[in-house]
Order: structure tokens, then C-alpha cells, then sequence
């Protein structure tokens, strides 16, 4: 069941996302290529009932994806698979999000040492997620 449609903005009010069809919780990513761009710990939620305004710039970060953030201030808004309707969004964009579970958390033996995630919730290394999303170029995101 989702939650109620949301609404959220970057870091500068600049860029505004409205997200009709939450899913009420949280994926987390471990990858090298998410680590990088977030800085530590990748944490999103799926959504395809989307709509984003404001100065978005996206950035071709493999052959199948892309990754936008706020032409003003930069902040990440989201990533996306070419061809794919839904976005992986920043919760950290949203209020509501923050009594979200966890519902998920992959590439588990490529976490920080000190952003490991506690809880009772789907976990995956990077051995056995990419036995179940194989990618023929062998990138991660």
C-alpha cells in the first residue's frame, strides 16, 4: 500500500518534485558508482507518478542511466534506467519520508565500515545481486 502523494524540493527551493505514488519505504545502495555520487550511503525510493520543475540537470553516469541533480544549489533529485518510467528518488527531498522503514539494502560487503544499516530487512552482497540483475556492460547503476 503507498502512501499519500508527497511533495518535496532541493536544498535552494529551486527545483520542486510532487511524487503521487510513494511506496512508503526506503532502498538502500552500497555500489561503488552510488557511494560516489552520494557521498557515502545511496538511499532511494521508487516512484513513477512523477513530476519535477525547476533548473534539472542530468548527468549520463553509465550506458543505461542517469542521474539529475539541481542546476542552482546541486543537490541530488534522482536516478533513473534509460527506458524505465520509474525514478529512484532522494528521500532526503521529503519530509514524510523520515518514519520510513528500510525496506531493502544492497551490495551489502561494499558499505562503509561505519554505514552499515541496522534492522530487520532484505539484504543482498554484490555477488548475489548481480546474480539476479545481471548487466551485460557489468556497471552498477
Amino acid at each position: 500500500m503507498s502512501a499519500a502523494a508527497i511533495e518535496g524540493r532541493c536544498l535552494c527551493g529551486a527545483v520542486h518534485v510532487a511524487v503521487g505514488d510513494p511506496p512508503g519505504w526506503v532502498g538502500i545502495c552500497h555500489c561503488d558508482m552510488c557511494k560516489r555520487w552520494s557521498g557515502a550511503v545511496f538511499a532511494c525510493f521508487g516512484a513513477s507518478d512523477v513530476t519535477v520543475t525547476g533548473p534539472v540537470v542530468e548527468y549520463r553516469s553509465s550506458p543505461k542511466s542517469f542521474r539529475a541533480f539541481c542546476g542552482q544549489c546541486g543537490s541530488h533529485l534522482y536516478m533513473a534506467d534509460e527506458g524505465r518510467a520509474e525514478r529512484d528518488l532522494m528521500p532526503g527531498l521529503f519530509a514524510e519520508t523520515k518514519d520510513w522503514p528500510v525496506r531493502s539494502e544492497i551490495y551489502t560487503d561494499r558499505a562503509l565500515c561505519w554505514a552499515r544499516v541496522p534492522g530487520d530487512h532484505a539484504r543482498a552482497t554484490e555477488a548475489e545481486y548481480q546474480k539476479k540483475h545481471p548487466s551485460p556492460l557489468g556497471e552498477t547503476s
